[in-house]
């Protein structure tokens, strides 16, 4: 008969399969709607926008959306097969065994089958990552970066996680193993503490790696901006042009940084693209979003779900029917922290997939509470036309699938926001 323990492992087992073939199944399901829905409506402009925006743009915003959706269907595919590959398959069994015959149990070889299993995943997404670059971006004039300088950046990348990673990975492993029963609090604070120190750090000693930051040069342009921050009630240690354009066509600006280390980044390409009064528009809308502090509760939200994520992991660690059911043989005399580490990494993004929704609900209302502080500040016409050239410039499709977007889309689509700007 059945003992309680392989039943155990035996539901885990069949959970895990339902939870995998529902999420693949779901994002195969969205992706089609996205695809056909895209299609159909892509030989007539939407006529809200009929005026500002060409045929040819609008068509070549639905060829574009098609192709990343197709090339993010193969991504998912992929991604599953990779799941697959490292639980049911044995994978993660073998990889982990291997290391303890060549270096023997201990915090080194916990290390080692960390680093292994992220290189490892990494090598395995560059094929579709060179393709997206250099083949999809290319065909609709965004790629602008040489192979040489994106394997520059691989390499950079690499180096940077690995000296950032390995050593927060080291000490919530020790953690789990001297931290007692509550482990997986102090693990969690840990976490918590370094995702600060990367606000801080970032701007400053990260970006510049990769990107070139020089300080905007344009006088008029930086009094129209201090002036509206100093209205706003802002204030930022430095406004710095990037040099985005260099890496591809895609315009954007943003905030970086955290407390004194703010600073206010633009895009080159932006900057070319809008005029000074739609810099200013875009500028408050992102000081919108400081306004009603949703960098803070998105914060917050993140230190609620991840001390969740890690009080679930610091239950499922100590059952054994969560290694086996995934076909993983756990050790009796030596510590699966790193076991439990990865089965989770591999685990947690299926379930929290079904709660994109709702992230993605709040994201969109907290874009258009920064629209609608943008145009208290500056013109809502100037907006208008700034997020008019973006969706254009980035091409955007002006007709997604209304389900993908209340799925997805943590930026409303063009015509709900226009729409909402017209009303207001």
């Amino acid at each position: 008969m059945e003992s309680h323990f392989e039943a155990a492992a035996n539901l885990w087992t069949w959970t895990f399969c339902a939870l995998l073939l529902a999420h693949l199944g779901t994002r195969f399901w969205l992706a089609s709607r996205q695809i056909r829905h895209v299609a159909t409506h892509r030989h007539a402009v939407p006529a809200p926008f009929e005026s500002t925006i060409g045929l040819a743009a609008h068509q070549k915003a639905a060829d574009y959306t098609i192709a990343k959706t197709r090339l993010g269907l193969l991504a998912a595919a992929l991604s599953s097969a990779v799941v697959l590959g490292w639980t049911l398959l044995g994978g993660l069994h073998l990889l982990n065994q291997g290391l303890l015959n060549l270096m023997g149990p201990g915090m080194w070889q916990q290390i080692a089958l960390l680093g292994t299993f992220f290189l490892v995943g990494g090598l395995i997404e560059l094929p579709l990552s060179w393709y997206a670059t250099f083949r999809l971006e290319e065909r609709f004039g965004f790629n602008r970066i040489t192979l040489g300088l994106w394997l520059a950046d691989g390499a950079k990348g690499l180096v940077v996680a690995a000296l950032l990673g390995l050593p927060i990975a080291a000490l919530v492993l020790w953690l789990m193993q001297a931290g007692g029963s509550l482990w997986w609090l102090w693990a969690w604070a840990a976490w918590m503490g370094f995702n600060l120190l990367l606000l801080v750090i970032y701007p400053t000693f990260i970006a510049p790696l990769f990107n070139k930051f020089e300080p905007l040069q344009d006088e008029s342009l930086k009094a129209r901006i201090q002036h509206l921050m100093q209205r706003c009630g802002f204030s930022a240690k430095g406004l710095y042009v990037m040099d985005g354009s260099k890496r591809s066509a895609h315009a954007n600006a943003y905030f970086t940084g955290f407390g004194p280390a703010k600073r206010v980044v633009f895009f080159d390409t932006l900057l070319s693209q809008l005029n000074a009064d739609e810099v200013d528009a875009v500028l408050a809308h992102e000081l919108g979003h400081f306004k009603h502090r949703h960098i803070i509760k998105r914060m917050v939200t993140l230190f609620a779900v991840s001390l969740a994520g890690f009080a679930l992991l610091g239950w499922l660690s100590g059952q054994v029917w969560f290694y086996t059911g995934l076909n993983v043989v756990p050790s009796l005399a030596h510590p699966n922290s790193a076991l439990a580490l990865l089965l989770f990494a591999v685990v947690a993004p299926l379930g929290s997939f079904f709660l994109t929704p709702l992230s993605s609900q709040v994201s969109r209302a907290h874009e258009f509470e920064a629209d609608a502080y943008a145009m208290q500040q500056t013109s809502g016409r100037d907006l208008a036309s700034a997020l008019l050239k973006l969706y254009k410039d980035n091409a955007s499709t002006l007709t997604p699938d209304p389900l993908f977007v209340k799925f997805y889309y943590s930026h409303p689509p063009a015509g709900e926001r226009l729409a909402r700007m017209q009303q207001a």
